[in-house]
């Protein structure tokens, strides 16, 4: 559990908004942990009433809602204005993923008598959360970058790849699109056109970011989890470093520590500012030591699913720091506090196949002091037994069984 934080509007609730399948999201779960243990009223969109968040005793109510990420967008709409009307009073709507993020901003203004959100740019968290959208804000405002293509097709997309030379890096362009119609599952690095032309099959239109890649070998991964207010003024900005991911070198984050850094923390905020970001965003840098310079990988326009790495000595997180803003209240400026976090068996996972492939010893499959666990909390355990239960290993262990040749 954390420590007892700032107070929190009790009287304004908070809806955990959805849209996509993808029933084992830690970052909601967490988010309706850290917002109901300061007393706020918690709401959730779900895919059914056994996904692990809706079984958080901090969750008032789960609306099951289950949607593909193709449905018309008034439609989405529509629900979320059930949902707020099933409420009955102003609501905080907190995206916990990307196209959750598009949609409360370009719908702002239908959604406003129901909810309270950010004044963002109405069409700056699709663009941010296009791949190829980011790589050219990021060179109209003078960010660090790696060199990235939106190929037509598989040949431009061939022909690219020979060019810069392998590994290369594979991510789905577009918010909605990666649902509906990814092309390819994860985010992948590539190693040679073999495994590129398996990737991407077939010859027609491409909705896929090829993107140069940075070698781990020289590099360091770090992630920036903020809070902006309007303009992109920050009001919370914390720092830390990825140890591990999964799938390794290019997935979610499972096990990271705090770090402060200045140099990266003023780079995030400046870059808000510059767009006139605001609200919770989650940022992944790579420092790329060849020529010293901090690369942004992604910036995704919502809390990250590991955003509860983070909290300063005052008890307030990305969330707590939304949630006193968008109801007028002060959020407190202390530090952030040093904390851990892992993600059970997808940490696991990643250490054995980083062991394989470094033929090693696996190192760090247990939880240190001072660790926040994605799944797990004592005084709310019904989540991490429904994950266990519904999720368990098989998929993963297929993944790493195929990265190890077993």
């Amino acid at each position: 559990m954390q420590a007892e934080g700032p107070e929190l509007d009790r009287g304004v609730p908070v809806l955990m908004v959805k849209v996509g399948h993808y029933p084992d999201a830690y970052g909601a779960y967490g988010a309706a942990r850290s917002l109901g243990r300061a007393g706020v009223p918690v709401y959730a969109m779900v895919e059914d009433a056994l996904t692990p968040t809706a079984l958080s005793r901090y969750v008032r109510r789960a609306f099951v809602r289950p949607t593909s990420a193709g449905e018309p967008p008034e439609a989405l709409v529509a629900a979320l204005l059930a949902a707020g009307r099933a409420i009955g009073r102003p609501t905080v709507a907190v995206p916990t993923d990307d196209e959750a993020a598009v949609l409360l901003a370009e719908h702002r203004s239908e959604l406003a008598g129901r909810f309270l959100l950010p004044p963002v740019p109405a069409d700056l968290p699709r663009r941010l959360a296009d791949k190829g959208g980011l790589h050219e804000l990021c060179r109209t405002n003078g960010v660090a970058t790696p060199r990235a293509a939106t190929p037509a097709d598989r040949s431009e997309l061939l022909a690219t790849a020979r060019e810069w030379g392998y590994p290369v890096v594979l991510k789905n362009l577009a918010p909605f699109t990666r649902q509906v119609r990814p092309a390819v599952s994860h985010t992948t690095v590539v190693p040679d056109e073999p495994a590129l032309l398996a990737a991407c099959p077939s010859d027609g239109p491409l909705s896929v970011l090829l993107q140069e890649y940075v070698p781990q070998s020289c590099a360091e991964d770090w992630i920036t989890h903020l809070c902006c207010g309007s303009g992109g003024k920050p009001l919370v900005v914390f720092t830390g470093v990825k140890d591990r991911s999964w799938p390794p070198e290019s997935g979610v984050t499972t096990r990271g520590h705090t770090r402060p850094n200045p140099e990266l923390a003023a780079l995030a905020t400046d870059f808000c500012e510059a767009i006139g970001y605001c609200g919770s965003a989650d940022l992944d840098w790579r420092l790329d030591r060849r020529d010293g310079r901090y690369k942004l990988l992604d910036f995704n326009p919502r809390n990250g699913a590991q955003f509860r790495l983070f909290e300063t000595v005052d008890g307030v997180d990305v969330v707590r720091a939304l949630h006193l803003w968008l109801t007028g209240r002060p959020v407190p400026a202390g530090p952030q506090r040093p904390r851990r976090f892992r993600a059970g068996r997808l940490d696991t996972l990643s250490a054995l196949a980083g062991a394989w492939q470094d033929r090693c010893r696996p190192w760090g499959l247990w939880a240190e002091p001072h660790t926040e666990h994605a799944w797990f909390a004592a005084d709310d355990p019904a989540p991490a037994v429904a994950a266990l239960l519904r999720f368990g290993v098989p998929a993963p262990y297929r993944m790493l069984r195929s990265r190890i040749g077993g």
